[in-house]
């Protein structure tokens, strides 16, 4: 059987969870021992008054055993398993409460013992119970002939819906399945490679990525629980982190709350709350099928243990009258016959405390077949609304997707308008402004002329007398046609240069070598 354990405080506390009956269909009281008082909130009081004594506050350790559901088990398996805990453990006559619990149609047990040591008022240490608890569950598994968890041949085979109590608590608040609750988790982890692929994966699931106070990434319901994304995923913060990237980027709790108040939450409470009372409607004829189904059982195990208590006590009683008194009971003992009688009363107690466990778990057996049958029709129900409620998450996720990219498209088309309206505006000004310039050029240029003409009439005439003698000028082609042919002879040359004597140098032609 599966065995859970953890050490606690605050009795009374877990007496209440132990005795809550609103969750759990039947609630036995097995045994108390050790303590002062009868019943299990009797023991817890008294442990709470202990506690004030010793500075520990988890004098409690507490452990819950399992089996497979579709196997009957008898007290006695329950029984050998716990006292196989309390001498692997150290916790040996130490005060405990034992109590059953039948929830769903299965049935468990919980063992709770102190671990303060009265005489030295000290807390008695629990070193590698986990491991110890480990070794006893897996020889239950192989004394029983049941089947044995994978997770037990091989650590990587464990179920990876598995949850701790934590978790099991966020999601009963949200009224969702934790197993149901990691796999979805899981699966958007293992579906995505980036943080934008797994924040829309998870959304897809009715989850949404911000970053929390003092973890850098959650993920919280779209009622507002937060859950670490590392407990959900089973992975190290660490490698979220490397996945993911810095959280800082992500929106924080109040802003996520609010993205999901303004654009996801009026949705859902309408969809989601039809979904809600179709549940109701189809679980309420269920529900009170169950509590009727609780009463019965609870009002049938009264009349058995009425009827096997009146039956044990006129078979005590029948045994009892074998032994006889006085003088003649002196007798039987010289003679060997009290011992003899006693021996055989014995053997006739047991087979009677065996007989009556036997037909109290027959009955036990075939209440939980019956509880069984309707706890399917319940899963039923559950699961029909669950999956209806992925669908509404998924179809409001895959539009607001589309909402987003609509917005995408539209402000992509804006923002190239707006490009294209500042480029256009840009050129516009660009030749306006070269207008005002040739304009203010001209007007430059006319009133310089004006100013010009005005202040020396004589300097137009002067510039175009010049433009005319610079036209006038022999260019560099005529002075080459006109020019002779020119030979070494150096009085030719001189002559030459004589002629030319009030030239412009570079009309003068190339350089003769003299």
């Amino acid at each position: 059987m599966i065995i859970k354990a953890s050490t606690r405080g605050n009795p009374t506390a877990l007496a209440r969870h132990l005795l809550n009956d609103r969750d759990n269909d039947q609630i036995e009281e097995h045994d108390v021992r050790g303590f002062m008082g009868h019943d299990v909130m009797a023991a817890m009081r008294e442990q709470q008054a202990m506690d004030q004594g010793v500075k520990s506050r988890q004098t409690l350790f507490s452990v819950s055993l399992s089996p497979p559901q579709e196997e009957s088990v008898d007290v006695a398996v329950f029984e050998k398993a716990i006292d196989d805990i309390e001498l692997s453990v150290g916790l040996k006559d130490q005060p405990r409460v034992v109590i059953f619990h039948e929830k769903e149609g299965r049935r468990h047990a919980h063992a709770v013992w102190s671990r303060i040591d009265a005489e030295r008022m000290t807390v008695i240490p629990l070193p590698f119970y986990k491991q110890r608890l480990m070794e006893i569950s897996k020889d239950i598994y192989l004394e029983q002939g049941w089947k044995l968890p994978k997770g037990y041949i091989d650590k990587a085979e464990r179920d990876p819906r598995n949850f701790d109590l934590s978790l099991y608590q966020q999601a009963k608040r949200e009224g969702i399945d934790p197993k149901q609750l990691k796999m979805m988790a899981k699966e958007a982890w293992a579906i995505s490679d980036s943080r934008e692929a797994f924040e829309e994966a998870l959304e897809a699931r009715g989850l949404y990525l911000a970053k929390g106070d003092r973890r850098s990434h959650v993920a919280m319901t779209w009622r507002g629980e937060v859950i670490a994304l590392s407990r959900l995923l089973d992975k190290k913060t660490k490698d979220v982190r490397e996945r993911l990237g810095s959280a800082d980027d992500l929106r924080s709790l109040d802003d996520t709350r609010a993205h999901v108040a303004q654009n996801i939450a009026p949705t859902l409470h309408k969809v989601i709350g039809e979904a809600d009372r179709q549940k109701a409607e189809q679980l309420a004829p269920l529900d009170a099928q169950r509590m009727a189904m609780k009463g019965d059982h609870a009002a049938e195990r009264q009349r058995m243990d009425a009827g096997l208590k009146q039956r044990h006590d006129t078979e005590q009683r029948e045994r009892a009258e074998r032994m006889r008194h006085g003088l003649a009971g002196l007798m039987d003992r010289i003679t060997g016959r009290y011992a003899k009688l006693r021996e055989q009363n014995e053997r006739e107690a047991w087979a009677a405390l065996q007989r009556d466990r036997d037909q109290r778990q027959r009955l036990i057996d075939a209440q939980l077949a019956e509880r069984r049958q309707l706890q399917q029709r319940i899963v039923d129900v559950r699961k029909e609304h669950g999956d209806r409620v992925a669908e509404l998450h998924r179809d409001l996720a895959a539009q607001l997707a589309a909402d987003r990219s609509e917005q995408r498209d539209a402000r992509r088309a804006w923002l190239e308008a707006q490009q294209r309206r500042e480029q256009d505006d840009r050129r516009d000004w660009l030749e306006q402004q070269q207008r005002i310039k040739d304009q203010e050029r001209e007007q430059w240029l006319a009133s310089q002329q004006s100013t010009t003409r005005q202040a020396d009439p004589a300097r137009d005439d002067d510039r175009l007398s010049w433009l005319f003698e610079q036209q006038q000028r022999p260019t560099r082609q005529d002075v080459e046609q006109t020019r002779p042919d020119l030979t070494p002879d150096f009085n030719e040359r001189v002559k030459w240069l004589e002629q030319n004597k009030g030239r412009d140098p570079v009309d003068r032609g190339p350089d003769i070598d003299l």
